[in-house]
C-alpha cells in the first residue's frame, strides 16, 4: 500500500504530511464502505472490472505524461506480473469478505499484513530478524488467532477468505521491497492492469453474474476506483512529505474507521474477541515497524 521515499523532514513538511496520511486512511476507509455496499448487488468481478476501468482512466494523464512506452520498460517483469496477480486476489477477496463480514474484522486481518511480512522476510528476502521482532511476530499471530476465534462455527469461507486475502497482499509488499527502483506510476498502472484482467477472467467464468448497470450505478461503481486512487496518491505524497516514523503508524486508524463506519452505515458492533486481537495486532505491528526503522538508522550510521 505504501512506498517509502526519501523524507523531507521540515516541521511544516511533516505536518502536511501527517494530515495528508490521515486524509488518505480516511479515504481508504470509504472505499471500504462503498465496496461492502455496492458488493450487496454487484458480484465482486463486475465491481472489480468497472472500478479498475475507471482507476484507469484516472490514471491515464500520469501515464501519458510519463509516456505509455515507459510502462512496459520494466525491470524483472516476471515479479511485476506475480505482484499485480497478488493485489488483484487481496482486493477481490476483500471485497469478497467484507460482504459476509463487519467492516472492523475483515480490517483486522488486513492489519495483520506486516506482520506476514516479517515472518517471511528472514526466509524470501534474506533479512535477519532478532529474538525482539520473533516475540512480536508471535505476538501478532496470537492477535490473528485470538480475532479468528477458529471454530466450527466462525472458521467460514469468508474468514479464510480474508486470511488468504491478506497473505496475498502480505507477500505483494514483499515484493515491492524487491522492486523499489520501479516508478509508482508504474506500479500501480500494473497493480490495476493485473486487477482488470483477473476480474475479467471471473467475469467469463460466470457471465450471468453481470448484472444490468444504470448511469447512477456506473457513476457510484466508477467512484469506488478513483476513490481508492486518490487514496493511494494522498499516502505517497505523505511519505514525500515526512519521515515514515511519523506516517506510518498512522494507517493503523484504517481499523477506527472500520469500527465507527461499520457501526454507522451497517449496524455492525465488533466481537471482543476482535478488538482483543486487533489490539495485539497492532502493538506487534507498531513494534516491528520502529524496530526496523531503529534498525536502519543503526545501519545508516555504521
Amino acid at each position: 500500500m505504501t512506498v517509502i521515499t526519501a523524507p523531507i523532514t521540515a516541521p511544516n513538511a511533516a505536518r502536511t504530511g501527517v494530515l495528508i496520511m490521515l486524509l488518505g486512511m480516511l479515504m481508504f476507509s470509504l472505499n471500504d464502505v462503498m465496496g461492502k455496499w455496492l458488493v450487496a448487488t454487484y458480484s465482486v468481478s463486475q465491481l472489480m472490472v468497472i472500478r479498475s476501468v475507471a482507476a484507469l482512466l484516472f490514471l491515464s494523464p500520469f501515464i501519458f505524461r510519463r509516456g505509455l512506452r515507459s510502462m512496459f520498460q520494466v525491470e524483472r517483469p516476471g515479479l511485476q506480473a506475480l505482484r499485480s496477480l497478488l493485489f488483484a486476489i487481496d482486493a477481490s477477496a476483500f471485497y469478497f469478505a467484507v460482504a459476509y463480514m463487519p467492516l472492523a474484522d475483515t480490517m483486522t486481518y488486513w492489519l495483520a499484513a506486516p506482520i506476514y511480512v516479517a515472518a517471511a522476510s528472514p526466509f524470501l528476502l534474506g533479512e535477519k530478524v532478532g529474538w525482539r521482532r520473533w516475540t512480536a511476530i508471535l505476538i501478532g499471530f496470537a492477535g490473528v488467532l485470538i480475532a479468528l476465534e477458529p471454530s466450527k462455527e466462525s472458521l467460514g469461507l469468508p474468514a479464510l477468505i480474508a486470511l488468504a486475502g491478506s497473505t496475498a497482499f502480505a507477500f505483494a509488499l514483499m515484493l515491492g521491497r524487491t522492486l523499489r527502483s520501479t516508478p509508482d506510476t508504474t506500479l500501480v498502472f500494473w497493480q490495476i492492469v493485473g486487477a482488470l484482467i483477473f476480474s475479467l477472467v471471473g467475469v467469463a467464468a460466470n457471465p450471468s453474474g453481470w448484472a444490468p448497470v444504470d448511469g447512477e450505478a456506473l457513476l457510484q461503481l466508477g467512484a469506488l476506483g478513483i476513490v481508492a486512487m486518490l487514496a493511494h496518491i494522498l499516502v505517497n505524497r505523505s511519505l514525500k512529505l515526512a519521515d515514515a516514523a511519523t506516517v506510518v503508524p498512522l494507517q493503523y486508524t484504517l481499523l477506527f474507521w472500520a469500527v465507527v463506519f461499520g457501526w454507522f452505515f451497517f449496524g455492525d458492533t465488533p466481537r471482543p474477541t476482535v478488538l482483543v486481537g486487533a489490539a495485539l495486532i497492532v502493538a506487534s505491528g507498531l513494534f516491528i515497524f520502529f524496530r526496523e526503522q531503529q534498525l536502519k538508522k543503526r545501519s545508516a550510521k555504521a
